[in-house]
């Protein structure tokens, strides 16, 4: 990261409140709805195996600015990965239970993913390397989508739940604030240009695939809805609307983390992201609900 970028990375003490936070957080738009819903999914396993992973590589990093930049890293990966599992048991209490679906995301990280008895030396290095990477690539795009939704004015004209929202953007947020990390720690130990291409095909893949997955999954287990389906064509209208990213910045988000002379600095505002930390009402620990004040000036932030 570079030093007009750099920011002191720290856990914040978040609080959410879900009481008064409807099924369909996106008024009279389920498919949009359980599409971002998917993070609750896939974010605390994933961000847990973050966690993992970069504990055991802690102890091979030589420069002390990046030492310090992923522990305040994996902080903020922890908080993010809590504040996601705590909105799963209000779906369930609106009929919605993930369980079935999130025992599936669990074994993909701790399992396929997961720690392997492997020799020491060599073989072992490389498989925390792999994983290394996989992060980097990861983190490439939830740096994307947190840019997207702090500009996404749509789903504020939408009327989207302040508190859904401000849980999205203050992770979005965070996002942006420790973007260059990964790639930096990646760059650090090994920097393989060819383990960067690899690790990227898998990880794009996987996301696709698992957040499809998962938004089929809730839309045929809503209980509000007699035929849900998620597809291609509704991602498409929602990309239009603003209120998803579009399927053309998605794919022009590829040859940018491919190019030779890529780094997440290049992209999105830490400007912007520290400018919403600062008065995300969820991010300074103060719950809100619908129509409250601060919600208001939280979305005036990430404009």
């Amino acid at each position: 990261m570079s030093n007009t970028e750099r920011t002191e990375l720290k856990a914040r003490r978040v609080a959410f409140d879900w009481s008064a936070t409807p099924l369909h957080w996106l008024p009279g738009d389920p498919a949009t709805t359980h599409t971002i819903n998917v993070l609750h999914l896939l974010l605390p396993a994933g961000e847990r195996w973050f966690v993992h992973v970069y504990k055991q590589v802690l102890p091979q990093i030589r420069d002390p600015e990046l030492r310090k930049d992923v522990i305040g890293f994996i902080g903020q990966e922890a908080v993010h990965s809590q504040a996601h599992d705590d909105v799963l048991p209000h779906l369930k209490r609106l009929g919605l239970d993930p369980t079935p679906y999130t025992a599936q995301v669990d074994w993909f990280f701790e399992k396929l993913l997961g720690d392997r008895t492997l020799p020491p030396g060599r073989p072992r290095q490389w498989w925390l390397m792999e994983r290394v990477a996989l992060i980097a690539a990861i983190e490439h795009y939830t740096a994307f989508l947190g840019n997207w939704v702090l500009n996404a004015e749509a789903l504020d004209r939408k009327g989207a739940d302040p508190v859904m929202l401000d849980l999205l953007r203050w992770h979005g947020a965070e996002e942006v604030e420790h973007r260059s990390v990964a790639f930096d720690l990646f760059m650090h130990v090994d920097g393989g240009y060819r383990r960067r291409v690899r690790t990227w095909a898998l990880a794009f893949t996987a996301l696709v695939f698992l957040w499809q997955r998962g938004a089929r999954f809730f839309m045929e287990n809503d209980p509000t809805l007699v035929d849900g389906r998620a597809g291609f064509r509704e991602f498409l209208r929602a990309g239009r609307q603003g209120v998803l990213p579009t399927a053309g910045s998605m794919l022009r988000s590829i040859p940018t983390y491919l190019s030779r002379d890529y780094h997440p600095s290049q992209e999105c505002s830490t400007a912007q992201a520290v400018a919403y930390l600062a008065t995300s009402p969820g991010a300074n620990g103060r719950p809100q609900t619908a129509g409250s004040p601060a919600a208001d000036s939280s979305k005036e932030a990430a404009r």
